[in-house]
């Protein structure tokens, strides 16, 4: 009830200012003042103030607010956690992938471009039958191996 008059008081009083605004000539002003001063009876009318007096009172209300601040407040400091961790699921769902189909085997000094029907301890046992002059004359072919490497391993 208090709160019914403390607002019909208020768009009483902003309508008096609004008046006396038009009064001086200033019209436009006038129109935002009465505009602003009909919002607190607006509220009182539509039931607005007698609810939220009735949620304001109410102790369970607060422990919801409280909840939801403390759920925020979770929420918010993992992800500050994740991000200065620097990497994000995303980023470790794709270090998890590449895991799976590394390029280079572990402590390998070349890359591995896959495995195929011959690629295993039979193939590694065979000699190459590749004379020294054509070995040379790849090497520039086998710089860009690296690089092939490290693009399949990121799946690119």
């Amino acid at each position: 009830m208090l709160a019914e008059t403390i607002c019909s008081a208020v768009s009483a009083a902003g309508l008096g200012i609004a008046a006396v605004t038009a009064y001086r000539k200033r019209f436009l002003t006038a129109t935002r003042i009465a505009a602003y001063s009909l919002v607190p009876i607006g509220l009182v009318l539509t039931g607005v103030v007698e609810w939220v007096a009735g949620i304001a009172f109410k102790p369970s209300v607060w422990l919801g607010f409280g909840a939801l601040g403390l759920s925020w407040l979770l929420f918010m400091t993992t992800r500050a956690i994740e991000r200065r961790s620097g990497t994000t699921r995303a980023e470790r769902k794709a270090a998890r992938a590449a895991g799976r189909n590394e390029a280079v085997a572990p402590g390998a000094s070349a890359p591995s471009l896959g495995a195929g029907a011959g690629a295993g301890p039979a193939a590694a046992a065979k000699p190459q039958s590749k004379p020294k002059k054509k070995q040379e004359a790849a090497a520039p072919g086998d710089d860009f191996s690296d690089i092939e490497a490290i693009l399949k391993k990121h799946g690119i």
